[in-house]
């Protein structure tokens, strides 16, 4: 079997409601999947994270590299390639393009050898996995503190145990928006902040203590990535648990923040941090320095069918009769091409969400979806 051709797929959607995070404003959707082909037919999906137009121009020039060889070889591909752009980027894009083809050579396995992509990273672990609801969105017009506690109580009643909100913009203003939302949760519902590197290192310090009798999960991206040592300072100053790694590409960005005990929680995104072919190395360098791993997740029904792929195959750490399983981040903001590219959707029932159990990833495609979401030029 031989690659024949790889071809990149550009999703958008204008959002009817904008939003935006501390470091990032939303007008619209837009996503890029990636498609490798074969002269047997088969063909696998993977997506990239990240700036869509931009992946797309990396995949390109990775893509002749590529043609005419073995997609059973993900290994040795992955390697080659990455070698070919290590000296004009060893992490952002040359990684985050580099994820999308890597996660499509992984479907492409699967289907070729009949199995799941959880089979062939070594087994499934949980057929079924928690999710929890990412929003929580500042919206240009809406009062934060009335609208996010609002929006909380809306995914609770649809069934999650748990949801996450963006913080980062104002520490008086984002610690009124926590209280809102305990209270608008109850104490049962687990609650997650991110700050999306709003903060410097006092502000960061200064919220997670006093946001501490809110029964927070974890303190995300608290602040900027590039930071090790701030990290380290609001991991010791504060007592929530630290998490941080969609920013990080690559096993190498991950070891030191995990080596240094920068973090409790890492958080990889297969779109962005080398597909599972380095997904595979970072799970068992957080196996190595008892790190918690949570995988971020942000994109199509492909992020979310490769993310539960992996989550199946974590291994518990530790071993035992009741293991934690690892929540599946589950995007709850506008954006219909989610579940629309795929044929049979990937959402939540009850708040957890099964893994799909096809060859690779377990998905097929809507490709009617991919030309009605299909940017205009």
């Amino acid at each position: 079997m031989k690659i024949t051709a790889i071809t990149t797929h550009l999703l958008e959607h204008r959002l009817a409601q904008p939003f935006q995070s501390a470091s990032a404003y939303f007008d619209s959707r837009l996503h890029l999947l990636v498609e490798v082909q074969t002269d047997e037919g088969l063909t696998g999906w993977g997506e990239s994270l990240g700036p869509a137009q931009m992946n797309a121009a990396v995949v390109a020039g990775m893509a002749p590299g590529l043609i005419g060889r073995d997609p059973l070889e993900t290994e040795k591909l992955w390697l080659e390639t990455y070698h070919r752009f290590r000296d004009p980027g060893q992490r952002g894009l040359t990684i985050t393009a580099l994820s999308g083809i890597d996660m499509a050579l992984w479907d492409l396995k699967g289907k070729a050898l009949g199995v799941s992509v959880a089979t062939l990273l070594g087994g499934r672990f949980f057929e079924v996995v928690p999710a929890y609801a990412t929003g929580g969105f500042a919206k240009p017009g809406l009062a934060r503190v009335d609208d996010i506690p609002a929006e909380l109580q809306r995914y609770k009643a649809q069934g999650f145990g748990a949801a996450k909100i963006k913080i980062g913009f104002d520490v008086d203003e984002d610690l009124a928006v926590i209280a809102a939302c305990r209270e608008a949760i109850g104490p049962q519902m687990r609650l997650m902040i991110d700050a999306n590197h709003g903060y410097d290192v006092v502000e960061a310090i200064r919220l997670g203590r006093l946001a501490e009798p809110y029964d927070i999960d974890w303190f995300e991206e608290p602040v900027l990535p590039e930071l090790m040592d701030a990290y380290l300072d609001v991991r010791g100053g504060q007592p929530i648990p630290v998490a941080g790694g969609e920013t990080w590409h690559g096993r190498w960005a991950m070891k030191d923040a995990v080596e240094r005990r920068c973090i409790d929680i890492l958080q990889p995104d297969l779109g962005g941090t080398g597909g599972f072919t380095e997904g595979r190395r970072i799970a068992d360098l957080c196996a190595l320095h008892g790190v918690r791993l949570v995988p971020h997740v942000w994109g199509t029904g492909v992020q979310i069918a490769a993310a539960l792929q992996y989550i199946s195959a974590l291994p518990p750490n530790p071993p035992r009769p009741a293991p934690l399983v690892p929540m599946l981040e589950f995007d709850c903001t506008e954006m219909p091409f989610r579940q629309e590219v795929l044929t049979q959707p990937l959402a939540p029932v009850g708040g957890v969400v099964s893994v799909p159990d096809g060859p690779g990833l377990g998905i097929e495609i809507n490709r009617d979806a991919l030309k009605r979401y299909r940017p205009e030029l």
